[in-house]
C-alpha cells in the first residue's frame, strides 16, 4: 500500500512537472540521462585506470545534483520575467529561454565528458566528434552571452 501511494505521488509529481514545463520536459529528461550515462563511464573509467574512489563518487553525485540544482535556478529565472512581462502586457507564451539554454549546456558539457571517459577507456573515437560537441557547446555558449547583453 505504501510503494502504491508513493509511486502515485512521483507519478501525479512527474506529470504536473512535465505539463508545467512543457518544452523543457524532453531537454530535462535528456539531462537526466546523460548524467547518469556520465557517471556510469566515469565509474567504468575509474575502475579500467584502478582510480576508484567512493569519495570521488559522492563529489560525483553532488555535482550531479548541483546541475540539477541550476537548471531549477535557470527555471526560477525564467518565471520571473515572464511574471514580470505579463504585469506590463508582454507574453513570451511559457517559452523558457534560461532554463533551455542552461539546461542545453549541460547536456552537451556531459556528452564531452562521456566521450572523454571512454575516450580514457581506449575507445577510439573520431576526432570530429569531439570537435563537433565542443563547437556545439561554444555556440551555446556564444548564443547565451549575446542575448544576456
Amino acid at each position: 500500500m505504501k510503494e502504491n501511494t508513493l509511486k502515485a505521488v512521483i507519478a501525479v509529481t512527474l506529470a504536473g512537472a512535465m505539463t508545467y514545463l512543457r518544452e523543457l520536459a524532453i531537454p530535462v529528461a535528456i539531462l537526466a540521462l546523460v548524467m547518469a550515462v556520465d557517471y556510469i563511464s566515469g565509474m567504468v573509467r575509474a575502475w579500467v585506470k584502478s582510480e576508484l574512489s567512493s569519495r570521488v563518487g559522492i563529489i560525483g553525485i553532488v555535482k550531479k545534483v548541483s546541475y540539477l540544482l541550476g537548471v531549477v535556478v535557470a527555471i526560477v529565472a525564467d518565471w520571473v520575467v515572464m511574471t514580470a512581462a505579463a504585469k506590463i502586457g508582454v507574453d513570451f507564451g511559457g517559452f523558457y529561454f534560461f532554463g533551455l539554454l542552461v539546461t542545453v549546456w549541460l547536456i552537451l558539457n556531459e556528452c564531452i565528458s562521456i566521450l572523454e571517459n571512454i575516450s580514457e577507456i581506449g575507445v577510439p573515437l573520431p576526432a570530429f566528434l569531439l570537435k563537433l560537441i565542443e563547437k556545439l557547446k561554444k555556440t551555446v555558449e556564444d548564443a547565451g552571452d549575446q542575448k544576456a547583453e
